[in-house]
């Protein structure tokens, strides 16, 4: 039998009682009327006289805590249950616009009505992430910087100071903290099967939820303080995260290609695949279903910690700890969540082994999704409410199930080899075979470059003044500095040119073959590998990244400039000293600049072994950048120190390269 059928719980024996025993032990009838006056308002002192306090240091009692609330919660489950829509929306609809979200609240009013297990976990999962950003504005009321933590934000001062510390402690008794239910992360993580979370908690934050809303009304009466929403996250460059299925159909057909028949096979596959946890299935039949009703937030949020959960599995038993399966006490050891399996070595300082048995596309696309700082960071972003769920792309969507159905197919007891090679599955395959990282900083890098090179290819293009109009001015006659330029960049090519693709240069004219985009292309698909690079790589990275950055600012000040001076020119409102300087950036910069920008971004393909040194080579090179900056704004236009400044870092690349200090020597 797999390990994914003979798995019945992820939660610890602890954790299983805490959650689905502990509040059921007071058999109690608790009297609704206790907890809500006449007019529909929430007797919050009612409520925080169930939270029960340690004698020792006078911190909340979470267990005691728990068994108290039970009744209260099951009182409000159904009281909830025995409202109409309308008497609900009559009733509460108001206490819920403090959360920029009400529609979601009226949702989950919905669900609670059926029980249905999954859908009410995960009406739990949306409404905890709605309600932390929701507390997110109202903490910024007071406070600078949110907390990114959930736990960090409802043990904060600032949120006493509004709600008052023993509502505050209600709440931690079912989110954020620990030692209570904590039902936000045993969700959030993968952890809790849809059965393992009563609906009663579902109805108490929902109840909860409301209250807040009237004791923040209160405050923001009496403070004359106005709440102020944070505008959702967007996701920017959606071509970027369509990955699947890459080269082999084109993105107008892959936007329809997860349909109906290859979501019937995921269907399939999730029945058969021992990446998922049995007890998990509901999770991931739910996940499909919302995907072909085209609920793509519902889908993602449903998804990602079922994915969490089957990688945890591979995680444990990669690493021969099958103990890690399950949530884990807080004395003990933290929990393994994505941030622990996606790392390079163990708490114990040993070499997680999930890396070999993922191999490193999967390990690229799951760092890109979720942990690198400039990619979508899906699971963050939705799971603390920063995404407008309404509005959540589809592209985004289809990645995340495309990629879910890889790993169903390569992790199975079961033969797979029909579904691998299914018309519609395949393509999916080959893509993750071949999938690299496009949100590490190396990959940012030559994104960078590329598009700093599209900017300076435009140079060609730009209008110049017709030959019959330039007046002969004394200084610009012959050029010799822009031609022992060239010499020079001739020379540092010639020594380079070992280094670059084949056929991608002629020997013949390397000056203006080095320029084409088709070698640029070549040099970025060349692949290096991003996972765990090295600190020394990071910080090389971080310098070649600003250098680019600079570099396309020239670039694209010289656009400007070029473009703003021959309109002057041709209207004939330039001042002589302005048609001088005009002339001399026409004849002294384009050669230098830009040659120095494939330089550096030829240079930056390899690793250096002396680090420090090359470290401070790159430093220089952002100085003379960023004086580039300076000199050819349109307010400055010093284009003889620009020609001076391109001399002396071309003087100085080839020091380098003649200390023998070659793309070879500095490789590891």
């Amino acid at each position: 039998m797999a390990l994914s059928d003979s798995v019945t719980t992820c939660l610890s024996p602890p954790v299983h009682y805490v959650i689905c025993k502990l509040g059921f032990e007071k058999e109690d009838i608790y009297d609704i009327n206790n907890v809500l006056s006449e007019n529909g308002e929430i007797l919050w002192q009612a409520v925080t006289e169930h939270v029960c306090y340690l004698e020792s240091d006078q911190s909340v009692d979470y267990i005691k805590s728990i068994r108290s609330l039970g009744p209260v919660c099951e009182s409000v489950n159904l009281y909830l249950k025995s409202l109409t829509k309308e008497q609900f929306v009559i009733q509460y609809a108001l206490w819920f616009h403090w959360t920029n979200y009400a529609e979601l609240f009226l949702e989950v009013f919905e669900v609670l009505q059926y029980s249905q297990t999954t859908e009410v976990a995960l009406g739990l999962m949306k409404l905890t992430s709605c309600l932390e950003r929701a507390l997110g504005d109202v903490y910024l009321l007071i406070g600078k910087d949110c907390p990114f933590l959930l736990r960090d934000l409802l043990a904060s001062e600032e949120l006493a100071i509004v709600f008052g510390q023993p509502v505050m402690n209600v709440l931690r008794v079912f989110i954020g903290s620990p030692y209570g239910l904590n039902l936000r992360n045993v969700l959030w993580h993968g952890f809790a099967s849809p059965q393992e979370i009563p609906a009663k908690y579902c109805a108490i934050l929902l109840f909860l939820t409301a209250g807040l809303g009237q004791l923040l009304q209160t405050y923001l009466l009496k403070t004359e303080c106005i709440l102020v929403h944070r505008p959702y996250m967007i996701f920017v460059s959606l071509e970027e995260l369509v990955i699947f299925p890459g080269k082999y159909l084109t993105i107008i057909k892959f936007l329809l290609y997860l349909n109906h028949e290859t979501i019937s096979l995921a269907e399939e596959l999730v029945k058969l695949s021992s990446f998922v946890l049995k007890t998990m299935l509901p999770f991931w039949m739910a996940a499909l279903t919302a995907f072909k009703q085209s609920r793509y937030a519902d889908c993602v949020i449903l998804l990602l910690p079922q994915l969490e959960a089957g990688l945890r599995l591979l995680f444990t038993t990669s690493n021969k700890c099958p103990n890690r399966l399950l949530t884990a006490e807080v004395k003990f050891l933290s929990k393994v969540s994505y941030d622990l399996m996606l790392a390079k070595h163990l708490d114990n300082e040993e070499v997680n082994q999930l890396p070999a048995v993922l191999e490193e596309p999967a390990m690229e696309f799951l760092w890109d999704f979720l942990n690198h700082q400039e990619g979508p960071r899906i699971r963050d972003h939705l799971s603390h409410g920063e995404i407008n769920l309404e509005s959540f792309p589809k592209e985004v969507a289809n990645q995340v199930v495309a990629f879910a159905i890889t790993l169903l197919c390569r992790f199975s007891d079961e033969d797979m080899f029909a579904f691998k090679e299914h018309m519609v599955i395949k393509p999916l395959m080959n893509c993750a075979h071949c999938y690299h990282s496009r949100f590490h900083p190396i990959s940012r890098l030559k994104k960078q470059v590329l598009e700093c090179m599209k900017s300076i290819h435009l140079w060609p293009e730009l209008p110049t003044v017709p030959e019959e109009h330039i007046p002969r001015i004394k200084g610009l006659e012959g050029n010799t500095e822009a031609s022992t330029l060239i010499l020079m960049i001739f020379e540092i090519i010639s020594q380079l040119q070992q280094y670059m693709p084949q056929n991608c240069c002629s020997s013949d004219d390397l000056i203006n073959s080095i320029l084409t985009e088709r070698l640029l292309i070549e040099l970025c698909d060349m692949r290096i590998c991003t996972l765990y690079a090295p600190k020394p790589v990071l910080e090389i990275v971080v310098v070649l990244r600003k250098i680019s950055t600079q570099c396309h600012q020239v670039s694209e000040q010289v656009i400007a400039s070029a473009e703003l001076r021959y309109k002057q020119w041709m209207n004939k409102t330039l001042r002589s000293r302005q048609r001088h300087n005009y002339l001399r950036m026409l004849n002294r910069l384009a050669d230098g600049f830009s040659l120095h920008c494939v330089n550096i971004h030829l240079v930056c393909k390899k690793n250096p072994f002396d680090y420090q040194q090359y470290l401070k080579f790159l430093k220089s090179v952002l100085q003379y950048t960023e004086n580039l900056v300076t000199y050819t704004s349109l307010e400055k236009n010093k284009w003889e120190e620009t020609m001076e400044l391109t001399n002396k870092a071309l003087m100085n690349i080839r020091k380098v390269i003649d200390r023998k200090l070659t793309l070879a020597q500095l490789t590891t």
